[in-house]
């Protein structure tokens, strides 16, 4: 199985989108995990405000970016990590989101990836009451992760991509974006919308 991603998930400090504060990335390669990244990230200023509301779901407050890399000093290692995969995320559209936003917010160019929304996916591979991450991946197998930890919601994403690929006979990420169907999307320069 030729099935190579990177699964990735944002933490945000407040509704900014340009305010990532913790990342997850989970690199596979042939339908296994091979790789895994998490770092926090100091929001841009002027999106460095934690509220509450964030605070309560990820755990994650001021005081624990205060010595943590900026966007710009991070987007590199984020970038190198994925390589030329195609990106997955789970409601991709915020996570994509957030990598237009944070680049915007502080002057740099947004890089390109593919990408694909495993959300979408879940939603035409398995019948389910709800498709948020927990119950997507418990469908698909992966169960008892910590929600709203970047690292361990990007593994969660990973594992719906892999099981559902398996489910409709899918070799690559763009065979399972024909075979489910769903349309792949882009960020970065000449993008489209998913």
């Amino acid at each position: 199985m030729q099935l190579d991603f990177t699964a990735i998930d944002f933490e945000t400090a407040n509704s900014s989108s340009a305010s990532a504060c913790s990342v997850g990335l989970v690199k596979v390669r042939d339908g296994r995990v091979v790789d895994t990244a998490g770092w926090l990230i100091q929001p841009p200023a002027g999106h460095d405000a934690f509220l509450e509301w964030n605070v309560r779901i990820h755990g994650i407050r001021a005081r624990d970016v205060r010595h943590a890399s900026g966007w710009v000093d991070q987007l590199a290692d984020l970038v190198e990590f994925a390589g030329d995969d195609v990106l997955v995320a789970h409601n991709a559209g915020f996570d994509m989101g957030v990598i237009r936003g944070a680049c915007s917010a502080t002057g740099i160019r947004c890089p390109r990836f593919d990408y694909l929304c495993s959300l979408q996916v879940a939603r035409r591979t398995y019948s389910l009451d709800s498709y948020r991450l927990p119950v997507a991946a418990m469908a698909a197998g992966f169960e008892g992760f910590h929600h709203h930890d970047a690292l361990a919601d990007a593994e969660a994403c990973a594992a719906i991509i892999v099981h559902a690929a398996k489910r409709h006979g899918a070799g690559s990420i763009g065979e399972l974006a024909a075979n489910v169907p769903v349309r792949m999307g882009r960020i970065g320069d000449v993008a489209e919308a998913a």
